[in-house]
């Protein structure tokens, strides 16, 4: 892991640094290359937008680790009710939810209680509900989780992480479900003999893993969603769908608001079937410093803002 890509990991974690760029205006405009807005209305008119030009969107609230069975409730209601903006808006989104924010570190019952009403939500506005991927600490229990989601909804997936070790395995433990799966690279600090440290092999790891996807999607055994910003990787990907006959709308790609823009369009107006993660709220500081990781060159988003500041 490089020298960059620890520091702003671990400076995720910090709460005074936390609290110091939630308060800073500066920040705040960086922030805004990877996100519309904290409010959900810039969600929704970022995903009307997004709409108008054929892609559609993920959308989460940001924030995880409630320590609260109230503040789950919250979350769950909160979802709810994005469910019916996206209905009566028209638009072609989703949503997407951290288990932690349903209540996972309080009670494993009560958060599957909270994701089954939220699915049932999800097929009842003829949406899609994605459960998203934590640290390593809980893939066991998320997929516990979607699982037991899968056996009763068909309208939902879950995501899985490419640089976790242990990602083959649970990716052919979940085949029989005949999953939805948002593959990503991974973005949390993991010691090296949960992941792969090397950037390279990640990126290896992510290939093989969507080409199994693929490869179960050509027989309708699974719906592969490939989460990356890595055109050259997704352009392999794209041509060896192409090679064993997996039809564009079997298989979807996912990026970032704000990321690779350009190359959204592209793809979709190649016909791919593409959707823009959108992200709001106020709790963005730990999912913002991530992205930064991701690719620290991003740290010259925030230079550019203190200095215009």
């Amino acid at each position: 892991m490089g020298i960059a890509r620890t520091i702003l990991l671990a400076a995720s974690k910090n709460d005074i640094l936390n609290h110091f760029a939630t308060n800073r205006a500066f920040v705040k405009r960086a922030m805004k290359k990877f996100m519309p807005g904290e409010a959900p209305e810039d969600a929704l008119a970022a995903a009307a937008t997004l709409a108008s030009g054929g892609r559609g969107t993920v959308l989460t609230k940001l924030g995880e680790n409630i320590t609260r069975p109230d503040e789950a409730v919250a979350v769950r209601d909160h979802y709810l009710g994005m469910f019916d903006q996206i209905k009566s808006r028209k638009l072609p989104a989703v949503v997407s939810v951290k288990p932690t924010q349903l209540g996972l570190d309080l009670s494993q019952e009560a958060c599957a209680a909270h994701l089954d009403t939220l699915a049932a939500k999800a097929a009842a506005t003829g949406s899609f509900l994605w459960v998203d991927m934590e640290d390593s600490s809980y893939v066991d229990r998320t997929l516990a989780l979607y699982s037991a989601l899968k056996a009763k909804h068909a309208c939902t997936g879950v995501a899985l992480q490419a640089y976790l070790r242990r990602t083959p395995a649970d990716l052919e433990k979940l085949m029989p479900l005949n999953p939805v799966i948002r593959l990503v690279k991974g973005a949390y600090a993991e010691p090296a003999h949960v992941v792969f440290p090397a950037k390279r092999d990640t990126d290896i790891a992510f290939f093989d893993l969507s080409v199994r996807m693929l490869e179960q999607a050509a027989r309708g055994k699974c719906q592969p969603i490939l989460g990356t910003h890595d055109i050259a990787l997704l352009d392999r990907l794209v041509a060896r769908a192409q090679e064993i006959g997996v039809a564009d709308g079997r298989y979807e790609i996912h990026m970032l608001y704000g990321i690779r823009d350009a190359d959204q369009q592209r793809l979709c107006g190649q016909g791919r079937m593409v959707k823009t993660l959108v992200s709001y709220g106020t709790a963005w500081y730990r999912w913002y410093m991530r992205r930064l990781a991701e690719r620290p060159a991003n740290i010259w988003f925030v230079m550019k803002g203190m200095l215009a500041g």
